[in-house]
């Protein structure tokens, strides 16, 4: 099974291009932490909307003798996944940072990996959708480390259910692909 990369080239760190305002009263430390907070959010939205789209791409094209549960079950996740990417754009912009433009600006920032294979069998998209998953709970989890620091409680507490809701899909992949859905 495939594991989740996470792409090695790090953005180039321009505040002016991330930040719109920065309150004069914001000490060195804490605006840095801002700025590390904004870009794990913006990568997480460029992960959510490349995860919504794997999903997407594999509902589309699952076939076989469990095609009804496994297209039911990447629909009902991707519409999971969807809505987080407004709602973190919306909390980025709220605390006065720039958001993610265009898809060549998702492509940059995302760190899953796309599969643009013409076939590709059940039991691999689940073990791929699982690896995924798994990677994206992860990033929400240190994103929700950056949050505390920041003492940002509203982002914080968007991101606990988005990590709840990113671990149950793991398990349902998991358990959805048996022995060989293991991490």
């Amino acid at each position: 099974m495939p594991v989740a990369a996470r792409k090695t080239t790090t953005p180039t760190r321009d505040p002016g291009a991330l930040l719109v305002s920065v309150p004069t009263e914001t000490s060195p430390d804490l605006w840095q932490t801002s700025l590390d907070l904004f870009e794990a959010l913006n990568a997480l939205i460029a992960d959510a909307f490349a995860l919504y789209l794997k999903t997407k791409n594999f509902q589309w094209h699952v076939s076989g003798p469990h095609f009804r549960d496994y297209y039911l079950l990447f629909e009902e996740q991707a519409t999971q996944i969807l809505p987080m990417t407004n709602a973190i754009a919306e909390r980025v912009r709220k605390n006065g940072a720039r958001t993610l433009r265009s898809i060549g600006h998702i492509a940059r920032m995302q760190r899953l990996r796309d599969n643009d294979h013409e076939l590709v069998a059940p039991p691999q998209m689940l073990g791929e959708l699982t690896v995924d998953n798994a990677a994206l709970a992860r990033s929400l989890e240190e994103a929700h480390e950056l949050c505390e620091q920041q003492r940002d409680v509203a982002t914080a507490s968007l991101i606990e259910g988005w990590i709840d809701e990113a671990q149950n899909r793991v398990w349902f992949l998991r358990e959805a692909n048996g022995a060989s859905g293991e991490l």
